[in-house]
This record gives structure tokens, sequence and C-alpha cells, in this order.
């Protein structure tokens, strides 16, 4: 089974690549909350170009992104059923702003899905995590996002030998009570072979001298370059929410 993984094009060369990947995922993580914080949809708008012009300046190719993207947009897409409309003494309403809010939730959404691109997919992920520990994060929580990273690959192919194993008996998936037994004993399989193999990794970490720190070859050194871009990507994040208070302070 070929994965589609969000560091497979950490080789590509572009400012965002030569960037120190601390300064990279403090800018751009303040980029995400900055856009998600905004309440007005033309400023959000604003933002969405940001996302996409760091996206664009990466060399990440569309497609790549686009095939990610298809999921939050379909988790979205249920919010313009529901948000427009309103039940006011047993009538429904169309409420305009119902779309408005809707369009902007869609924004935001897509906004902080393509900047995290940018952020983690133009490094090896051992980097992204070697990163993390030197912006004192905890060493437990960097090593559970490691493992879950590295190991979420192996459950769905242990799930997918025992769907095929299913398959050779002659089982198929039905909406009935048998297909929902047969599935959960399937996950619960899944369950207990994982425990098992958490075991046999502890063990064979401990054997190769694991003292629970990690270990990379990566040397991060900010340079005049990685300053520059520091400032440009959290003066986007300052901006947009400086025109949001000018806004405000018109309105007013």
């Amino acid at each position: 089974m070929e994965y589609i993984e969000i560091d497979e094009y950490h080789h590509l060369m572009s400012p965002i690549h030569q960037w120190d990947p601390r300064a990279k995922i403090v800018s751009i993580l303040t980029l995400i909350f900055s856009v998600v914080l905004l309440y007005d949809l033309e400023l959000a708008a604003l933002g969405l170009i940001f996302a996409v012009i760091l996206l664009l300046i990466s060399k990440i190719p569309l497609k790549f992104v686009m095939w990610h993207l298809r999921w939050v947009v379909l988790f979205i897409l249920p919010f313009f059923l529901i948000m427009p409309f309103a039940v006011l003494e047993g009538d429904i309403t169309v409420n305009p702003e119902g779309f408005e809010y809707a369009f902007l939730i869609l924004i935001k959404a897509i906004s902080a899905v393509i900047l995290i691109f940018p952020m983690i997919g133009t490094m090896r992920f051992n980097s992204t995590a070697k990163a993390l520990e030197r912006l004192k994060i905890p060493n437990k929580i960097v090593q559970m996002i490691i493992f879950t990273y590295r190991y979420i690959f192996v459950f769905i192919d242990e799930f997918s030998d025992i769907s095929r194993s299913l398959d050779s008996r002659g089982f198929r998936r039905r909406t009935n009570m048998h297909t929902i037994r047969t599935l959960g004993k399937a996950i619960g399989m899944l369950f207990v072979k994982s425990y098992e193999r958490s075991e046999r990794v502890y063990n064979a970490m401990c054997s190769r001298g694991y003292t629970g720190n990690l270990k990379t070859f990566d040397k991060f050194e900010m340079m005049r370059n990685d300053w520059v871009k520091m400032f440009i990507v959290m003066g986007m994040a300052i901006g947009l929410h400086l025109l949001h208070f000018i806004y405000f302070m018109e309105m007013i």
C-alpha cells in the first residue's frame, strides 16, 4: 500500500525549505492562530491569500495539497446546510448571515490546513520533532507525536492484513449485526497486536541504548535570512489583527 506522507516533498529547494525549523514553526503557527481568530470575512480571505503565497513559495505541488484539502471541504460543507436556516415560531427562515459565517469557517479552515504544509511539509518529520524539542515542548509529548506518526502506517497495514484475511474467508461487509460484531472483533485484535508490538519495540529500543531522549543529527542555527523570514510572516499575522482593529474603530 502506498502512503502519501506529509513530508514527501522535504527534499525540494525553496526559501521555506531553507528556513530554520524552529523559526518556521513559531512564525507559521502564529499566522495560523491569527487567521483562525479573525471574525471578518474579508480579512480571512486576505489570510487565505497569505497562506497560498507561502504555499507557492514552498513549491509543494498543488495536487498534493488539494488531495488533503478535500477532506476538510467535505467536513465543512454541512455548515452551508445548517447555519443559514433558523426556526422562528415554528417557521423555517433563511438567514443570509448564516452563509457568511459558513464561508468564514470554510476560509479559515482551508487557510489553516494550507499553512500546515509549508510549516511541516518542507522538512523531514524527525527535524520537525527535533525543532519542537528545541522549542521546549515536553519530551514525552514530542516522542508521543513521533511514535504516533511512525506507527499509524504500521497499524493501517495490520488492519489491511486482517481485512484481507476476513475477505479470504468469505466475509462481506453489510449493514447488519454480524458485520458490526466481526469488525468489532477485528478492531479488538488490532489493539491486542498493538500492545504486543509496543512491548517488542520498547525492548528493542532499550537494547539499542534508548534512554528516553531524542537523538538526531540535525543542528539548527539562526541566520540573518531566517530572522527576515520570521519578521515577514509574523508581520502578516500581526497586520491582519491591526487591520481588524482599525476596521472595528471605524465602525465605532
